[in-house]
């Protein structure tokens, strides 16, 4: 019987393999590149909890001038003996755009209000896990833009710092392995267990 033949594999051992110096240097700067790699994973991960402390005391000082903005609504609602949906409706009927126009702030600061509120309770109330969940589906980008403009780096000293500091190092990793080494080992058809031949 005729058999056809067959590529070889990714990972062939008629290759010649590397000399012992340059695969002792290879090696070497890997072992250099995982550890940096786990520094700057675990340095950026433990800053998550800082940012988001920072950020959350920032939101609730918009929320506290949001609630004063509110007030004044609602005082000036009750000088004119109405409550603040009253208030609202009124001056959107008002034919005159000014008073039109307050219908509108009057609509927006509630919203504002309902929207900082329910940040804010959302992270005082999440996990350290569901933290950063809560923080994404209530983001203020004009807050965080605001917050990362004055933030300065902290050492984390709390459990919460540390875990997301181990997290941060096996996700750095992970994803070099699996999105870089993986296939840049595999393009090159190199076997990473190789060895060279006996002499």
């Amino acid at each position: 019987m005729i058999r056809m033949a067959t590529p070889g594999l990714a990972c062939d051992s008629r290759r010649v393999a590397l000399p012992p110096l340059v695969r002792s240097l290879a090696d070497g700067a890997e072992r250099i590149l995982d550890r940096v790699l786990c520094v700057l994973g675990a340095v950026a991960f433990s800053q998550l909890p800082e940012f988001m402390q920072q950020y959350l005391q920032r939101l609730e000082g918009h929320l506290d001038e949001a609630k004063l903005a509110l007030e004044r609504l609602k005082d000036l609602a009750a000088q004119s003996g109405m409550t603040l949906d009253q208030l609202e409706a009124g001056a959107a009927q008002n034919p005159d755009r000014t008073l039109g126009g307050l219908g509108q702030i009057v609509r927006a600061s509630v919203l504002r209000v309902q929207e900082l509120g329910s940040a804010d309770q959302a992270l005082r109330q999440a996990s350290a896990w569901t933290r950063p969940f809560a923080f994404l589906r209530h983001l203020d980008w004009g807050i965080a833009r605001a917050t990362l403009s004055i933030y300065r780096p902290a050492v984390p000293t709390t459990a919460e710092g540390l875990v997301y500091a181990s997290a941060g190092m096996v996700a750095v990793l992970a994803a070099y392995h699996l999105l870089v080494r993986g296939p840049v080992v595999r393009a090159l058809g190199k076997c990473p267990a190789a060895q060279p031949p006996a002499r």
